[in-house]
């Protein structure tokens, strides 16, 4: 009796220790393992369809998928993380430079001959510039930090495309052997919420994941692509940088400002004033507006996920996973949401259902 229950003991210590040490194994690459689940699933429709075109070459259709997904998301990644580590000393430079420019500082003279509030403007601005010597100052002690966060960033860009590259690493084998991975999938799922309701919250997930990832990635590159255009127009340096840097950004709320209004900058200080407003223009009205309506078109297939939850998945996951976190996070948000929903309809179902046959 003592040798069985001993044997049952040291049964149960051997799993312990092989799922911890599973876990210790695989932790490093849980967020990039979630990536890539988010991934395939959003792109399983191409996948099948190059499946199907050329006549169930399984291996074939996924490396292609995964080459298409490298120049879509690894590509914008890499340029962005080069851009932040090669100039974020020469952007603080200039920033710093422009300060300490007393005649930059000066108003643009089409805003000071402006009817009624010109004046004003001048006045108001005079005043600020009073406290010009405590601005050079501060911009003095605040570059080395600055290009200390500059380059963090970049190296944390960087980061993330380890990961990117990793998740699609993984991605490979979830789409060659996807079939078994979404049976797999779909028989834990049943056994869990029961026959009548499994494929139902199965494919409830599923469109929550394609809505989120088609809605952030898809605004992400019209962003990017009108950003592009509007840095060749207004003869911007490094357009297709800044368009990478874009569509990092636009993951974040308000990031596009930041490159368009630096770019706008940029055209100020070199005494193109005219195409510093064409750019503040531009980023107002076409960059940061394609934020609000493909957005809510694009995201509207995860079951009218809320804005609030969406903010809160990317800064969250972040946190917990890195640079992808800003894909994984919102997903797994939307789809708690959408499981949460559909549950409770079913048990309302359910309810009525019982009541009606009482």
């Amino acid at each position: 009796m003592e040798n069985s229950r001993f044997e049952q003991y040291a049964r149960i210590a051997a799993i312990a220790l092989l799922a911890l040490g599973c876990v210790l194994v695989v932790q490093p690459f849980i967020g990039a393992i979630l990536f890539a689940g988010v991934l395939v699933m959003s792109t399983w429709p191409a996948y099948a369809w190059l499946v199907d075109r050329w006549k169930g070459r399984r291996t074939l259709a996924a490396l292609a998928i995964v080459l298409a997904l490298v120049v879509a998301l690894a590509v914008p990644v890499a340029l962005a993380a080069q851009s932040l580590v090669v100039h974020s000393p020469a952007m603080v430079e200039a920033v710093r430079g422009f300060i300490e420019r007393r005649e930059a500082l000066q108003l643009p003279t089409f805003i000071v001959q402006l009817p009624l509030v010109g004046p004003l403007l001048e006045e108001y601005w005079q005043l600020l510039l009073a406290s010009r010597d405590e601005l050079v100052a501060l911009a003095k002690r605040l570059a080395d930090p600055a290009k200390t966060m500059l380059l963090a960033m970049g190296a944390g860009i960087g980061a993330g495309l380890v990961q990117i590259l990793i998740a699609l690493f993984v991605a490979f084998f979830f789409y060659r052997d996807g079939e078994r991975v979404r049976l797999l999938l779909i028989e834990g799922v049943t056994r869990l919420a029961g026959a009548d309701h499994g494929a139902r919250l199965f494919a409830t997930a599923q469109s929550a994941i394609r809505g989120v990832v088609y809605g952030l990635i898809g605004t992400a590159f019209a962003q990017a692509a009108v950003a592009f255009v509007g840095f060749l127009i207004a003869c911007v340096p490094g357009a297709a940088l800044l368009a990478a840097l874009t569509f990092i950004l636009s993951l974040v709320p308000m990031g596009p400002v930041l490159v368009w209004g630096g770019a706008a900058a940029w055209l100020y200080t070199h005494d193109q004033a005219g195409w510093a407003i064409f750019m503040v223009v531009y980023g107002a009205a076409i960059i940061s507006s394609v934020d609000n309506f493909v957005k809510p078109i694009l995201m509207s297939r995860a079951g009218n996920l809320s804005m609030l939850l969406v903010v809160l998945g990317v800064f969250g996951g972040a946190i917990a996973f890195g640079f992808i976190g800003l894909f994984v996070g919102p997903a797994l948000l939307a789809v708690a949401w959408s499981l949460l929903k559909t549950w409770i309809d079913v048990t309302d179902e359910d309810e009525r259902k019982a009541e009606s046959a009482a």
